[in-house]
């Protein structure tokens, strides 16, 4: 008996970490093109002016359909990876908590404000140093059609045939492999952990984001259960504080992440001064219509998919040790 009480823990982390991925990576699927649409605004001078179905329709012009979904599959895989690294942490350091308060005595088990809090900034910062590289790539791969298109329209103007010289010069766009070869190769590996020190800061994100939530879950646990649906609109309620909080920081971090070589590195205090005096101060919230719809309906997708993929899961996991005890 003693040697199996180890297990449990480590395979409810896994199983939580699988949930967690797998509700990323379907609420991704279904949000992306919000995605674009605020990346590409937050990267670029004064498009973040354009209407939401103006933009829209100027990408679908342009790309076609498939550019509202440029970069998707390094976001998938980032997202995956994000969330499996950020829910494995988030829940060994819960029931490290759940387990220092048995041993105190305490009454309940529940996370408090600050440990909730503390498990957050745990979990984040393991995932932001781990992961930082894959947002870098995916930056670079959804802003860099919008870029292809400026130069063909700005090629389109000049005399001479200059447009169609630069057509020619157009690159074709790259897979995520290529890009990440051509980053390391151009930049070096430095340049994969472009805006990492705004990505620390907004470890507050999530923090702000799952304190509001188990705290608010914890309350109506009270009273009534917890279903996918009060779970969706909880996860929505809570991205959508942590995101209006933070996003002068998301703005940075992506402008961070599409920086050109050779331009003098910005610290975060200093790239936002620069965005306020350029554009002013809502300069700092380009995109942030469609970020904050896409946050929170990913938000309320995730934490609506999570508990259902997490007993999937646990199932799944408890027939393959069956399976293998058999064998």
């Amino acid at each position: 008996m003693s040697q199996s009480k180890p297990v449990l823990p480590q395979n409810d982390n896994v199983a939580h970490a699988l949930a967690g991925a797998g509700g990323g990576v379907l609420s991704m699927a279904l949000t992306y093109p919000l995605i674009t649409l605020s990346t590409r605004a937050q990267v670029e001078s004064k498009r973040a002016e354009t209407a939401f179905l103006a933009a829209v329709k100027h990408i679908i012009a342009r790309e076609g359909v498939s550019g509202l979904y440029s970069g998707l599959s390094s976001a998938l895989f980032g997202i995956s990876v994000t969330n499996f690294v950020y829910y494995y942490w988030y829940e060994w350091t819960r029931a490290f908590f759940e387990t220092a308060a048995a041993k105190a005595g305490r009454a309940s088990k529940k996370l408090t404000t600050v440990e909730s809090m503390m498990a957050g900034a745990l979990a984040g910062s393991a995932t932001v140093i781990l992961t930082n590289p894959i947002w870098v790539v995916n930056t670079r791969m959804t802003a860099r059609k919008s870029s292809d298109s400026d130069e063909e329209e700005g090629g389109e103007l000049l005399p001479g045939g200059g447009g169609a010289a630069k057509k020619e010069k157009r690159s074709r766009p790259l897979s995520t492999i290529g890009t990440l070869l051509s980053l390391l190769r151009t930049e070096g590996p430095q340049a994969l952990f472009a805006g990492v020190v705004p990505a620390l800061v907004l470890v507050i994100n999530p923090i702000l984001q799952y304190t509001l939530f188990e705290q608010m879950k914890n309350t109506l646990e009270k009273k009534r259960r917890v279903t996918p649906t009060v779970a969706f609109f909880l996860g929505a309620l809570g991205k959508l504080f942590a995101t209006s909080v933070t996003y002068p920081y998301i703005t940075v971090k992506s402008q961070m992440h599409v920086a050109k070589p050779g331009v003098k590195k910005e610290g975060v205090f200093e790239a936002i001064n620069r965005v306020i005096q350029e554009e002013g101060y809502a300069g700092l919230y380009k995109g942030i219509g469609p970020k904050v719809t896409q946050s929170v309906l990913t938000a309320a997708c995730l934490f609506a998919f999570k508990d259902v993929l997490y007993e999937h899961s646990v199932r799944l996991r408890s027939s393959m040790a069956k399976k293998a005890l058999a064998a």
